[in-house]
């Protein structure tokens, strides 16, 4: 059985690969849900809608989150619904890319 705790941490692996920043520390993950310690469903933005590492970056999500003991599917939903701003990123990360 999948933990939360456990997929936010291999989501922070995940990387936005044209920024170099994870996907957590970004603030592109909006929602993570664990369904029966096995299911996990995530719902993300990116940076913006035209992004074009998009698939990439969506794949890299799946990859981490799919790599975890126990889980056997990974729903992941991309909504532009609240749009991403540079204010969702954490402390860390804009310190990263020099805000």
């Amino acid at each position: 059985m999948v933990t939360e705790k456990e997929v936010w941490n291999a989501l922070k692996k995940a990387i936005d690969f044209e920024l170099g920043v994870d996907v957590v520390n970004l603030g592109l993950i909006y929602e993570v849900k664990v369904i029966d310690g096995k299911k996990v469903y995530i719902k993300m933005t990116l940076t913006t809608p035209t992004c074009p590492l998009a698939n990439a970056i969506i794949a890299d999500v799946y990859r981490h989150v799919k790599s975890l003991e126990g889980v056997e599917d990974v729903d992941i939903e991309v909504t532009f619904d609240p749009p991403w701003s540079p204010d969702m990123m954490s402390p860390e990360a804009k310190k990263l890319l020099g805000m």
